[in-house]
């Protein structure tokens, strides 16, 4: 179960999550009827859920069961049970409204522009596979190929053996390959996995790497190391499998065919990563919950909502971060062009500004990296990784040092993010210094690039800008050095003149 609260203007933050695990399908894809020791555990579970919303008032729910109730020929009379002894009006939700739940989730939670992109989510039952451009699916698919149902059918042994795995993959192939083949050949450039199994794959690769299992929300797994995964799992007894780093001991006797099905679907669809999405199946519900019949929101306004929550929960009202993102902006399109900065580094240059002090919370002097720290740590949505590293590390440059292709977390960036972190770095800097009292004096500012020299000119609407001005000046070095010519800084009344950017008030005029 998830609960979460809802802005006003659409913000999902989630505020609990909790999970049993009932093993509710156990046995009933080999017999077709669900267990009454399962429906037991499961009734109890939704017994504790159902108390836990009314404590956290919760005004609107929707239950839904999968692919364990839907095939089982006791499926319906389990529903009313439930209905009965919980109160939950359970809706049995078919595998392609499975498959477009964890579609919505997933695109909200990390984008999905570009690409194309192979969404993969692994279940007891089955698996759901969503061919993904520029966030919008190409075709879904749900598949009866879930790790119970195929541990109960294939791996009888443990470790199984070579036979039993060879009879497996020939079972995936046989179900899926044409699908794989389909994304093979529209150039997947990775997958997205958005369930506990692949989740728990992706923590054992960082663990092996020597990071933070923990961490997971857009955490990556190279094909190379799900491969080596799958030979250390299926060559492991439960016992020593459940003593690997980033295991989920809940899940030790799936990890066999888990590990066979997801590096084979990787493998077979040409995805070189995968990459972890923490919203899945309860996450789209929710969505579906919040807006029910409204039109869906644009990607990128999921990105800027997560962005501004962020920031009011560590710097309140940010007027200070909303200042100097106005003034970024303007300075972004002055100088772009010189600095050869991709138009969509707009975007990651404002989300930036709007963050870069919340470590303020924390700590003054060290702020800077502070606020790295969060940004990195924050589960922000419609977000590849490397945007999110991106912000981080221009959010920390935006002060002290500027940045050096050679540090540790620049070269971690991605070869388009590195080349144009410097020229935005210093373009935040300048627009930071032009707020150095943090009162928003600037009222008014125009940027004009020549062959001799950026111009900013700055109104202060007849109040002290002189810090500003000082500031502003010290700043400019970087920028100045990267564009060739002189940042020069003066003092103007702009109010008799067409003005780029009202910036005290974010008006265009």
């Amino acid at each position: 179960m998830v609960i979460a609260d809802v802005t006003g203007d659409g913000h999902v933050q989630v505020v609990d999550r909790v999970k049993e695990m009932v093993r509710l399908g156990r046995r009933s894809f080999m017999t077709g009827r669900l267990a009454p020791p399962a429906m037991d555990l499961a009734a109890h579970a939704l017994g504790t859920f159902a108390r836990l919303a009314r404590v956290r008032g919760v005004k609107r729910l929707r239950a839904v069961a999968t692919s364990a109730v839907r095939e089982a020929r006791n499926g319906a009379s389990f529903v009313q049970r439930l209905r009965r002894e919980t109160g939950l009006a359970v809706r049995v939700i078919s595998g392609p409204d499975e498959a477009r739940l964890i579609f919505r989730a997933a695109r909200h939670a990390v984008g999905l522009e570009g690409g194309p992109h192979l969404l993969v989510d692994v279940g007891g039952g089955s698996v759901e596979l969503v061919l993904v451009q520029d966030g919008r699916p190409l075709w879904m698919r749900s598949v009866p190929l879930g790790v119970a149902r195929l541990t109960e059918r294939f791996l009888e042994d443990d470790p199984p053996t070579r036979g039993q795995v060879r009879r497996l993959e020939a079972h995936i192939e046989k179900a899926i390959g044409p699908l794989l083949n389909r994304a093979r050949h529209a150039g997947v450039v990775r997958a997205v996995g958005t369930s506990g199994t692949i989740n728990t794959l992706v923590a054992m690769a960082r663990a092996r790497r020597g990071e933070d299992p923990a961490r997971l929300h857009g955490a990556t797994a190279t094909t190379v190391e799900i491969e080596r995964l799958r030979r250390r799992i299926l060559g492991a007894s439960a016992t020593q499998r459940a003593d690997l780093p980033g295991m989920d001991a809940k899940r030790v006797d799936l990890m066999p065919a888990a590990a066979v099905l997801v590096e084979t679907i990787l493998r077979r669809a040409g995805a070189s990563e995968l990459i972890a999405c923490t919203w899945a199946l309860r996450e789209g519900l929710l969505l579906d919950l919040v807006r029910g019949g409204e039109r869906r929101r644009a990607w990128r306004d999921a990105r800027r909502r997560s962005v501004q929550a962020l920031a009011a929960k560590f710097a309140g009202e940010n007027g200070h971060g909303q200042q100097v993102a106005r003034i970024a902006l303007a300075l972004f399109d002055a100088s772009a062009g010189v600095l050869r900065l991709r138009s969509s580094s707009r975007e990651i240059l404002e989300y930036a500004a709007l963050l870069h002090d919340i470590g303020h919370a924390i700590d003054h002097d060290r702020h800077h990296r502070h606020t790295y720290y969060l940004i990195r740590n924050a589960e922000l949505l419609g977000f590849e990784p490397g945007e999110v590293e991106m912000i981080a590390y221009l959010s920390r440059a935006h002060r002290k040092q500027s940045p050096k292709l050679s540090d540790p977390e620049v070269r971690s960036l991605r070869a388009a993010h590195r080349k144009q972190i410097r020229g935005l770095a210093a373009i935040l800097r300048l627009a930071d210094g032009l707020d150095r009292t943090h009162f928003r004096a600037v009222r008014g500012l125009a940027a004009e690039l020549s062959d001799d020299r950026l111009l900013v000119r700055i109104d202060g609407a007849g109040g002290d800008v002189d810090l500003e001005l000082w500031a502003g000046e010290r700043r400019a070095e970087l920028l100045s050095r990267l564009l060739g010519r002189p940042v020069v800084i003066r003092e103007e009344d702009l109010r008799t003149e067409v003005m780029r950017v009202a910036v005290g008030s974010g008006r265009r005029a």
